[in-house]
């Protein structure tokens, strides 16, 4: 049964998820870049150096890549619930 465009509404579902994913992708870009400022530094020049000063260096880089990583996947699910979820839907009965 193919719903009549007249009983068709706008989803407010979708519209609530487009200004998630618009804040979300704007706090994404900055946490993504939260740690560049200590990543650079470390890796930028010798600020502290040796063994201990290695793995402190490899372990940032590494929480780094999971920070951006996990943000992304933030990202990438909020976006296919978005693609996923109707433009419109049918009006409400009780609305006539």
């Amino acid at each position: 049964m193919t719903a009549n465009l007249d009983d068709m509404v706008p989803n407010p579902r979708k519209q609530e998820l487009l200004r998630a994913l618009e804040k979300v992708r704007m706090h994404a870009r900055q946490l993504e870049a939260a740690l560049d400022p200590p990543h650079a530094t470390f890796t930028g020049k010798a600020v502290w150096v040796g063994p201990k000063a290695r793995e402190f260096a490899d372990e940032l880089a590494q929480r780094r890549a999971r920070l951006r990583s996990l943000i992304q996947r933030i990202v990438s699910d909020l976006e296919a619930e978005f693609m996923a979820t109707p433009e419109h839907i049918r009006r409400s009965p009780a609305a006539h």
